[in-house]
C-alpha cells in the first residue's frame, strides 16, 4: 500500500520506483516526500504540478520548525521536480545550493602496519565467537581483507557463490547493485575450502557461507564487535582508552593500500593499473579508487614516475571515506 496521499501520489511512486531500478535505495528520501506529500494533500489538494510557491513554502515551513534533517528534504523536492521535469511534467527545480549541505566528514582511515594486521588476525584464531564455530571470525576477517571486501559483502556472502575450483567469488550484495567478481589467492581458497568442511557440518541448512547461530546472517553491529574485540585482544599492552579506533572496513582499506603498495615496488605505471582495482573492488567513481593513493606512505608518495597533481585533481576538495 503506498504510504502517499496527494495529487502526487503516482508521481512520488514512479519517482522512488526509478531511483530502486538504478541502485538507490528507497528509504534514503521516502521520510522527506511522505511529509511533502501530507503537506501538499492539506495545503495544495488537488494540485498536480510542482511550483516554486509549493516548494519553498514547505521548506521554509520545515526550516521554521527547525528540523533536524532539512538538507535531505531540500535535496528530496529538488530530485522530485528534477523527475517530474525528465518526464515531461512543469515542475519548479530547487536550486542545488538552496540549502547547503554541510561538510562531509573529514576522516582518515586506519591503515594497519603488517605488525598490527598480523596480532589482529592471531587474536580472530583464538578468539571464543558467539558462533556454532569460531573458525567464521578468521576466515571471515581474511577474506574481506584478502579480497578487499565491503564488511557487507562478506558477512551476506552466500555460499552457492563460492567457486572453489577457480577460486571465483561472485559478488551480489554490493553498492548499487552492482555485482562483480572477485578472486581468491590460494591460501585464502585453502582456509576456504578447509572452512567448508568444518560449515557443512554444523550449518549444513544455511545458504550463507558465515551463518549466525541461527542460519542467518550476522548483523553489522555483531560483526563490529566481534572485530573490536580482536582489536582489543591483538594489543593486551595497551589501555583500550587509548587505542586507534577501528572498524572492519579499515581491512578494505588496508587492501587497496597493499595493493598500491605492490604496484609501486613493482615499478607499474598507476595510471594503467588503478582502473582494474576500481574495478575488483566495485567502485562507481575513479576518484573513489585514486583517494587510496593519498594513504600509501610518504617515501612511496614522492615518487617522481608518478605525476601527484593529476591525482589530486581527480579528488574532490575534502576527501572523505570512499565506499
Amino acid at each position: 500500500m503506498s504510504p502517499f496521499v496527494s495529487a502526487f501520489k503516482q508521481s512520488l511512486e514512479a519517482m522512488l520506483a526509478y531511483r530502486e531500478a538504478l541502485g538507490f535505495s528507497r528509504r534514503t528520501y521516502e521520510y522527506s516526500l511522505i511529509h511533502f506529500d501530507r503537506f501538499c494533500a492539506v495545503c495544495y489538494p488537488g494540485a498536480k504540478n510542482l511550483t516554486q510557491e509549493m516548494a519553498l513554502k514547505w521548506i521554509e515551513e520545515q526550516m521554521a520548525k527547525k528540523t533536524s534533517n532539512i538538507t535531505e528534504n531540500a535535496t528530496a523536492i529538488r530530485l522530485f521536480g528534477k523527475y517530474l521535469s525528465a518526464t515531461g511534467n512543469p515542475a519548479y527545480i530547487l536550486p542545488k545550493k538552496y540549502v547547503s549541505r554541510p561538510g562531509p566528514r573529514i576522516a582518515t582511515p586506519y591503515i594497519f602496519t603488517d605488525a598490527e594486521l598480523s596480532a589482529l588476525f592471531r587474536a580472530a584464531d583464538i578468539l571464543i565467537a558467539e558462533s556454532p564455530a569460531p573458525e567464521i571470525v578468521p576466515v571471515l576477517f581474511r577474506l574481506i581483507y584478502t579480497c578487499g571486501l565491503r564488511p557487507n559483502e562478506g558477512r551476506e556472502l552466500k555460499r552457492a557463490n563460492m567457486n572453489f575450483n577457480t577460486g571465483e567469488i561472485l559478488i551480489t550484495k554490493t553498492k548499487r547493485k552492482k555485482e562483480r567478481t572477485v578472486v581468491m589467492s590460494d591460501d585464502m581458497l585453502k582456509l576456504c575450502k578447509t572452512f567448508d568442511t568444518r560449515r557443512r557440518i554444523f550449518a549444513r541448512d544455511s545458504g550463507y557461507f558465515f551463518p549466525a547461530r541461527d542460519g542467518g546472517v550476522y548483523t553489522a553491529g555483531q560483526l563490529d564487535s566481534l572485530f573490536k574485540k580482536c582489536w582489543v585482544l591483538a594489543n593486551p599492552q595497551t589501555d583500550i582508552s587509548e587505542l586507534p579506533k577501528v572498524r572492519v572496513y579499515n581491512l578494505r582499506h588496508r587492501f587497496a593500500s597493499t595493493v598500491l603498495n605492490r604496484w609501486l615496488d613493482e615499478g607499474q605505471n598507476l595510471y594503467v593499473m588503478l582502473p582494474y582495482l576500481k574495478v575488483y573492488m566495485g567502485h562507481d567513481r575513479f576518484s573513489d579508487t585514486a583517494y587510496y593513493i593519498h594513504l600509501l606512505p610518504e617515501n612511496l608518495t614522492k615518487s617522481t614516475g608518478i605525476d601527484w597533481a593529476v591525482f589530486d585533481g581527480l579528488l574532490p576538495e575534502v576527501s572523505v571515506w570512499p565506499e
